[in-house]
């Protein structure tokens, strides 16, 4: 087996970082920390003495926005380790970055032929094992990323590029991929894979249900939306969700069983109340035209965010039926996570 060295690189962040204030309120009840992963680049242009700050953000519990981390435009998703919250891995253009102490230095871990990192997941139930999304397939490390080995047998050669990685939460090993020719499963940790939806265009999201580990939701660029109820296993297409234009992903509302939410170009929100039987747009309030880059739904206080795409962040108290502009000027947020606050 042919070890990926990693890269003998790394960074260490400025202690001073700006805060990004957003008149949304946090409950004083709270108990979920809140990331993304953000681009700002608002005004900038080759060759402007404007200064931007990108990548990773988390709200404080004032309601501000704190940068942390390296400044990284690319930064498309983040992942920590559940033992310990100081282990933070992100997928970036130049491959997977860890950080070891909460964020204060990082490290490139991957060699010169690991680039363009789309998702990143850690195994809950083995969380040595990390598993990075990838244009040309997927990647595993089984050592807290110290070491990269490529996991795509079962892949085709060609529709490999790989949008989209899922960990399923009920078992180690187990995750799906959402990939340019459909979804794929592993159930032994990406030793092996097999197809249980075929499509024509890239999955760009797949969600398992908080609420039921058994149904999971995928996105697609120009396929529509797709359930399935027996953990993946076979796909049915949600009736009523259009498929002209592509959905980037979808959110489930930890606090209410019925309500879901999708972001995508062209439709902007979209939402039901009753558990995917219909679907209404819900832009009142969002600039035109609609392209939400990514929505998320907090799971203390079901909040609907949304991303619109060189925009801001905007929330929603009422599931979409009014917005209001938030925070991150000028942005294109990428990743929301939301994980259990930290034991103190």
């Amino acid at each position: 087996m042919n070890l990926l060295r990693p890269v003998l690189f790394s960074v260490a962040v400025a202690t001073s970082v700006p805060a990004f204030a957003t008149p949304a309120a946090v409950p004083p009840t709270a108990r979920h920390d809140f990331y993304i992963s953000a681009a700002l680049n608002k005004g900038y242009v080759t060759g402007s003495k404007i200064t931007t700050i990108s990548g990773l953000f988390q709200r404080g519990p004032d309601g501000e926005w704190r940068h942390i981390g390296y400044n990284d435009m690319s930064i498309t998703a983040v992942a920590f380790d559940p033992r310990d919250r100081n282990v933070i891995y992100t997928a970036a253009l130049s491959g997977c970055w860890r950080s070891l102490d909460g964020g204060k230095t990082w490290r490139q871990t991957n060699g010169w032929d690991i680039t363009e990192g789309r998702d990143i997941a850690v195994d809950p139930h083995a969380p040595d094992h990390v598993y990075l999304a990838l244009p040309d397939g997927i990647a595993v490390s089984r050592n807290r990323a110290q070491t990269w080995v490529r996991g795509e047998n079962g892949l085709p050669d060609r529709g490999k590029y790989t949008q989209t990685l899922e960990v399923d939460r009920t078992q180690a090993g187990r995750l799906l991929a959402g990939c340019e020719s459909g979804i794929y499963l592993t159930e032994d940790g990406a030793n092996s894979w097999r197809r249980v939806l075929p499509t024509t265009t890239t999955v760009d999201d797949i969600q398992q249900s908080p609420h039921d580990p058994k149904q999971w939701v995928a996105v697609t660029q120009s396929a529509g939306a797709w359930a399935s109820a027996d953990g993946g296993v076979t796909w049915k297409k949600f009736p009523g969700v259009p498929s002209d234009h592509p959905l980037y992903n979808f959110a489930f509302d930890a606090t209410n069983p019925r309500r879901i939410a999708m972001g995508g170009w062209h439709y902007g929100v979209l939402t039901t109340e009753d558990g995917g039987a219909t679907w209404t747009e819900r832009n009142g309030g969002l600039p035109p035209p609609h392209r939400v880059a990514r929505v998320g739904i907090d799971p203390d206080t079901g909040r609907l965010y949304a991303s619109v795409m060189g925009e801001s962040l905007y929330t929603s108290d009422d599931f979409g039926r009014t917005w209001t502009r938030s925070a991150l000027e000028g942005s294109v947020i990428n990743y929301f996570l939301f994980l259990p606050t930290a034991a103190k």
